[in-house]
């Protein structure tokens, strides 16, 4: 009887000591899980689809400032965390901040994305040159130049164009390559002002270095940044307003004549005249040749019924010439051609 309750207690106390062990042991499992380094506790990082910042300033606070767990982790450790948050940030973001620390800023990194094809194949302009571009084939890029006074036209990517800088917009790209100059042409293409500042109404026209002298018709200036000729109020060229041209000022009126831009003759010249805009800023404009402006109607007229021009054109129209712009021959209509069928009803002639 002894010996079996002895049994029973050596029993019990070997399921016990069993089940001491078994919680020490999951006790040291778990100590030791939780001692090891933070970078391990990580679950695998799958590159999540990239979303816009809610603003500038938690980008930059993602991107600058390590996890508050940090101090568990070594300096290359953290300088790679950085580096996979910022490659998680949106593309536009991706270009590497110029930073002061030495171990966080790697030159090739700075490069890597400013010679790279934005898309496989296109032209695509210079950040900062307006006649440099670049041709893209299947990824490789090749850098090209436009011909000497013209840039390059980004308005598509398929399209390799350059073109006159007229309307282009240079601003946010405004180097351009040296030029090659040649007489009366700063660059070998495109419009160009006279040498002269005070000849307003004269300019040159550049192919492959070659001038063509051109003159703009009377009352109108060269404007350099259009490269048209225009009137001396839009222009805007020093010396070549409307003043400086005309030898006549806008009388005064009140607003309401003003608001229909009157009409005044110029006391030197039949053919032409003057419209004041607002009734203040003069412009030089004319009549058809053989024509007078009448101020009587503020019109143009033939120069024969204007009483005060009747004799302008005097020794240089002669009277048959005047007839004939007065009453130009009247352009001759062609006929109906159409051939007329056989009647109806009507049977065809016998053989």
């Amino acid at each position: 009887m002894r010996t079996q309750v002895l049994l029973c207690c050596l029993l019990l106390l070997g399921v016990a000591t069993a089940l001491a062990t078994r919680k020490e042991e999951a006790a040291e499992n778990n100590r030791r899980k939780n001692s090891q380094p933070f970078y391990r506790k990580q679950p695998a990082r799958v590159a999540p689809t990239p979303a816009a910042p809610e603003d500038d300033a938690a980008v930059e606070e993602e991107t600058a400032a390590p996890s508050v767990t940090s101090p568990l982790l070594t300096r290359k450790q953290e300088a790679a965390e950085i580096n996979r948050r910022k490659n998680n940030q949106p593309l536009l973001n991706r270009h590497p901040a110029r930073v002061t620390s030495e171990d966080e800023y790697d030159e090739e990194e700075a490069g890597e994305f400013s010679d790279q094809c934005p898309e496989p194949n296109g032209y695509f302009p210079d950040a900062e040159q307006c006649d440099k571009y670049y041709d893209c084939r299947d990824g490789k890029l090749t850098e090209k130049l436009c011909p000497d006074g013209l840039v390059f036209n980004d308005f598509s990517p398929q399209h390799e164009k350059c073109d006159l800088p007229f309307g282009i917009d240079c601003s946010k790209r405004p180097k351009l390559q040296t030029p090659i100059p040649t007489a009366h042409c700063p660059r070998m293409h495109g419009y160009f002002a006279h040498e002269d500042p005070t000849n307003c109404n004269t300019f040159y026209y550049c192919v492959e270095g070659k001038f063509n002298m051109i003159k703009c018709p009377d009352g109108l200036v060269f404007s350099e940044k259009t490269g048209i000729c225009t009137w001396p109020d839009e222009a805007h060229k020093t010396g070549c307003g409307s003043r400086e041209l005309f030898n006549f000022t806008c009388p005064k009126v009140d607003e309401s004549v003003a608001a229909t831009h009157p009409r005044y003759p110029d006391s030197e010249d039949c053919q032409f005249f003057y419209v004041c805009i607002n009734g203040e800023t003069p412009r030089r404009s004319g009549c058809k040749l053989g024509q007078a402006f009448d101020e009587s109607t503020g019109k143009c007229d033939w120069a024969r019924k204007v009483p005060e021009c009747k004799e302008w054109y005097k020794g240089v129209l002669t009277d048959a010439e005047l007839d004939a712009l007065e009453n130009p021959p009247k352009a001759k209509t062609s006929g109906s051609s159409r051939r007329k069928g056989p009647k109806r009803g009507a049977e065809p002639a016998a053989e």
